[in-house]
């Protein structure tokens, strides 16, 4: 028996009496079953009606049924769709799945064997929106919000965040740029006691130095050339909130000094005055540099470091959790759609889209997936679904794999190892100069450790 929720059928087949068997028997399972007996009208009813399931024949006079299941799955993404063939091929069966096909079934079949496909169609879709909602009561439970993601290594932050909220213990969040550090932070005090109370954020790094000190602790009229009255510093502002502190390992030795004592003392001076003023902060941290590495020689105070990582928090890379990529693309196209027209209704991204995004080694992280979700969507104005083709041209060629046949054979054949090697030499090259000579990136975007890059580099100029 049909589900409530997915009833509306559409059944496209050129054979009569072959379809309107199926239909009379899909019907008594309690499906309601419109037919089609060409693409052209398959499209036609497509155009009327948003079907719930979708019913087809490959092969079909005129337009044929891979434009029908285009044409269906570009209105409505979430269709269910199974293909009927009397000619089916591995091929084609790999093409279908990939653009989203449930079932692939091979004629002459028994109706049961397709009512065995549907009915587990239906149902891995009822699971698949069962564990969506339970996945999205879990992340409603840790609170994260703005941060998505639901691979194990998500998890385990999620957890940490959750507990480290219920603190008041100074944190250090590190990663590379581009992973969501900031959003880290606000996530720990919108789920911590200060909720109630200010998330104040600075970029320590994007402030010269001359004007950090004021900017961080305020200044006094007088205190230097245009200060014209007296002004409160982000962390007197942050009081009894958060002050969160982006790049923390680019001040200089001075302020790290001023910071050390807030850390310690819960008091500063500001700029030009002699009042000490107390303050009641939690201070979060954010470094993309090996702060340790700065403590051994000697650019970061070994003393301030400890009073910072008394709670230490990575953001993973992008690379480290591939399996969310899908979901945060479509993060950032649901975004942009709602944002530029409410009623251009959802954008999707094809199979063959997401795998490249996947197999792409993101050096740039979250922040450059988003960047190129915004170009994407941009460049493909009143599009349903985002295809391959649609991809920038570095991450379609991330996930392009190398066909044998481009290789040209001479009379003589070819020495397989020499061209392999040619081939892993040209690649590095390749990854190098995409990098700008940074061989730690360069081993990212090929997913190979850095140690195995250089070794491969050095027994490449040795041959």
């Amino acid at each position: 028996m049909a589900e409530a929720g997915l009833q509306h059928l559409l059944l496209v087949d050129d054979e009569k009496g072959f379809r309107e068997a199926m239909a009379e028997r899909l019907a008594d399972h309690g499906f309601r079953v419109e037919q089609a007996g060409s693409g052209e009208e398959a499209l036609e009813r497509l155009a009327d009606f948003a079907f719930d399931i979708l019913i087809t024949d490959l092969r079909l006079p005129g337009v044929d049924g891979r434009q029908v299941l285009d044409e269906a799955f570009a209105r409505y993404p979430e269709i269910l769709a199974i293909v009927i063939t009397g000619f089916g091929t591995v091929r084609e069966a790999v093409e279908v799945t990939r653009l989203g096909v449930e079932g692939f079934i091979t004629k002459p079949f028994q109706f049961e064997e397709l009512l065995h496909e549907l009915n587990a169609a239906i149902e891995k879709r009822r699971l698949k929106a069962e564990n969506a909602y339970l996945r999205a009561q879990l992340h409603d439970r840790f609170r994260i919000d703005g941060i998505i993601g639901r691979t194990p290594v998500m998890m385990h932050l999620y957890e940490l965040l959750r507990t480290v909220a219920a603190t008041a213990s100074t944190v250090l969040v590190s990663g590379e740029t581009g992973t969501g550090k900031e959003l880290a932070a606000r996530a720990i005090h919108d789920a911590s006691p200060r909720r109630a109370n200010r998330f104040v954020a600075i970029n320590c790094s994007a402030i010269p130095e001359t004007l950090l000190e004021a900017e961080l602790f305020g200044h006094v009229r007088g205190a230097f050339t245009g200060a014209v009255a007296n002004r409160q510093g982000r962390v007197e502002q942050a009081n009894r909130g958060t002050l969160f502190l982006d790049e923390v390992g680019t001040m200089s030795a001075a302020l790290q000094s001023k910071l050390l004592r807030v850390l310690q003392a819960r008091e500063f001076e500001r700029v030009g005055d002699s009042q000490t003023v107390k303050v009641d902060v939690r201070v979060i941290a954010a470094t993309n540099s090996d702060l340790k590495r700065m403590v051994e020689d000697g650019s970061f105070r070994e003393d301030l470091f400890y009073r910072l990582n008394v709670i230490p928090v990575r953001v993973p890379p992008l690379r480290e959790r591939r399996a969310d990529i899908p979901l945060l693309a479509q993060h950032f196209l649901d975004k942009l759609a709602s944002e530029a027209n409410p009623s251009r209704g959802r954008v999707t991204l094809s199979q063959d889209a997401q795998q490249a995004l996947m197999a792409f080694g993101w050096p740039g992280n979250v922040r450059q997936l988003e960047n190129v979700m915004e170009r994407t969507f941009a460049l493909s104005p009143g599009r349903a679904q985002i295809m391959l083709s649609d991809l920038p041209d570095d991450v379609r060629e991330a996930g392009a794999p190398v066909e044998a046949s481009e290789v040209i054979f001479p009379a003589d054949g070819v020495e397989m190892e020499r061209l392999v090697s040619d081939f892993e030499h040209a690649l590095i090259r390749r990854a190098l100069e995409r990098t700008r000579g940074n061989k730690r990136q360069a081993a990212d975007l090929l997913h190979v450790k850095r140690t195995t890059l250089i070794e491969k580099l050095k027994r490449l100029e040795r041959g």
